[in-house]
């Protein structure tokens, strides 16, 4: 049975990826990252996603790195969590520089420690519009990177999967709907309060995506909005 480490949040995306790498009938070890976000109640979903399928999970500390990450809403406090989303490059407040590398540098180095035979991430096809280290071309660099920094210590055929890559969010509603995945047992808000609140970038994706995927969206929100309202 292979062993791939999964980095998991506790979204939606990355708690579907785990169940389909369980499907297949792959060894999951859950990895989640707390680098200091205000949304860190998601790894008590990553949390619950391991315990349902049987796998490890371990979160990893990276809060002292995060507190040095100004001017991004997800890690400092002065900056607020806008109601709004951006594309492209460059405009976005939600993004955290060069989180996808701190992530999956910490996943290669227990992949070595586990003996694991691939890192997988949970990136979709709508990150590469405004996250450039979800790109395949970031992707394909980072693993080339990887085989030389662990060379004679890893996986001799050590990978880096992203098997949600191709879909947008509605194709991850579905897939996980075949798969059973527990959708009020997923946290995609990056305020991080009781409940979603309906209105930020991340749940208005959410909630778009559920409209497209023609599933009922069984999440709790503050304030539901709809793709037409959006400017």
């Amino acid at each position: 049975m292979p062993k791939i480490i999964a980095i998991v949040s506790g979204g939606m995306d990355s708690v579907t990826m785990a169940h389909h790498l369980a499907r297949q009938g792959n060894e999951v070890h859950l990895l989640s990252v707390d680098y200091g976000q205000r949304h860190r109640k998601e790894h008590t979903f990553a949390a619950a996603a391991a315990e349902r399928l049987g796998a490890v999970h371990q979160v990893a500390d990276l809060r002292a790195v995060g507190a040095m990450f100004r001017g991004s809403s997800l890690t400092d406090p002065t900056v607020d969590v806008p109601e709004q989303t951006w594309n492209g490059y460059g405009e976005s407040p939600n993004i955290v520089p060069n989180r996808n590398a701190l992530l999956l540098a910490v996943a290669f180095a227990i992949a070595v420690v586990e003996k694991a035979e691939a890192v997988a991430i949970g990136s979709i096809a709508g990150d590469v519009a405004s996250v450039p280290d979800s790109t395949p071309e970031f992707l394909e660099s980072f693993i080339a990177m990887e085989r030389l920094a662990t060379k004679g210590y890893a996986h001799p055929d050590l990978a880096l999967l992203a098997p949600l890559s191709g879909m947008a969010k509605s194709g991850v509603v579905l897939l996980g709907e075949k798969l059973g995945v527990p959708w009020t047992s997923t946290w995609t808000c990056f305020r991080g309060e009781e409940t979603h609140c309906g209105r930020c970038a991340p749940c208005w994706e959410r909630q778009e995506a559920f409209h497209e995927a023609g599933v009922e969206d069984p999440t709790g929100y503050q304030t539901t909005t709809h793709q037409e309202d959006r400017s």
